[in-house]
């Protein structure tokens, strides 16, 4: 084995300021040191590594401390073999901590706070430290439980969502005409509707209101209630992405996103506001000229 060099740091802090002392071994814990003295820490001689050191040096520096980094190649005392294993103990005991961490009830909630963990930890993992391999099955693991789940609550969803009578405000415009389609092509084909004055709608139990006050799914934040039905649903269809995008521009007003298609889409849903003044009619209608944009939107045809 060829002789490894190391960068150390060795510094002496002042008793005051009291956090000083914490914050330098806090550091030097995160960029993977390896302590050999109460004052003297080791890092394998690398570019990134020694950038490390000489900042924490600063840090102590300009607090008041002294402190300065230098190469060192050990002759006596202290052998490479063990300083590896050190090492190595370091980063395997940072995975042994993170791989309990994944095997806890409830882990799956941290996932994007210990993949960052992980990315911490394989930084400072100079030598090839065992554990790392276990560590990222567990968390391949729970990453498709966590996949798994919401795809399975929306399927339980739309289960429950069938047989259902979908009651909204009368005289439906476009956001009530476009989730009305998306309830009866992908949630119940035999969806029934049922438009209301809101301030005296009373809902039965078999019902659900939409688009309207205290409706089951109506305008959250800055997205329509079609936007919150794709989402909350689960529906991953290509095609009802630009839709989206243009019933948000169209009702919301906001030119958001812009498309090339919207302004014919509002154009033929104002036609069909004046010829169609019947809601029940009205909503077959849009129904069939939601039909028709979804058909265009298939296979990609338009960006």
């Amino acid at each position: 084995m060829a002789r490894l060099r190391f960068c150390l740091l060795v510094h002496q802090l002042p008793p005051r300021p009291r956090y000083l002392r914490a914050q330098v071994r806090q550091r030097l814990l995160r960029v993977g040191a390896l302590p050999l003295k109460n004052s003297v820490y080791a890092l394998p001689l690398r570019d990134e590594c020694v950038e490390d050191l000489q900042w924490i040096a600063q840090e102590a520096a300009s607090a008041g401390g002294e402190a300065f980094t230098c190469e060192a190649r050990f002759l006596s005392g202290l052998d490479d073999r063990a300083l590896v294993k050190r090492f190595q103990g370091l980063a395997e005991a940072a995975y042994r901590r993170l791989l309990g961490e994944l095997r806890r009830k409830g882990a799956a909630a941290a996932l994007p706070r210990q993949r960052k963990r992980l990315a911490e930890i394989a930084g400072t993992d100079f030598f090839g430290a065992r554990g790392r391999k276990e560590v990222e099955r567990e968390m391949k693991k729970l990453e498709r439980r966590t996949q798994q789940a919401p795809a399975a609550r929306a399927a339980t969803r739309l289960r429950e969502l069938r047989g259902r009578t979908w009651v909204t405000r009368r005289d439906p415009h476009v956001d009530r005409l476009a989730s009305a389609w998306l309830v009866r092509r992908f949630v119940d084909a035999r969806a029934r509707f049922r438009f209301v004055d809101p301030k005296s709608a009373r809902l039965g139990p078999r019902e659900l209101g939409f688009d309207m006050p205290g409706g089951a799914f109506t305008h959250e934040g800055g997205r329509c209630t079609f936007e919150v039905l794709l989402a909350r649903l689960q529906l991953r269809d290509p095609a009802l992405v630009p839709i989206a995008e243009i019933v948000h521009d169209i009702d919301l007003k906001d030119e958001r996103f812009s498309r090339a298609e919207t302004d014919g889409v509002r154009s033929l849903l104002l036609g069909l506001y004046r010829t169609t003044p019947n809601d029940a009619a009205r909503l077959e209608r849009g129904i069939a000229l939601f039909d028709d944009l979804y058909q265009s939107f298939q296979g990609g045809a338009s960006a």
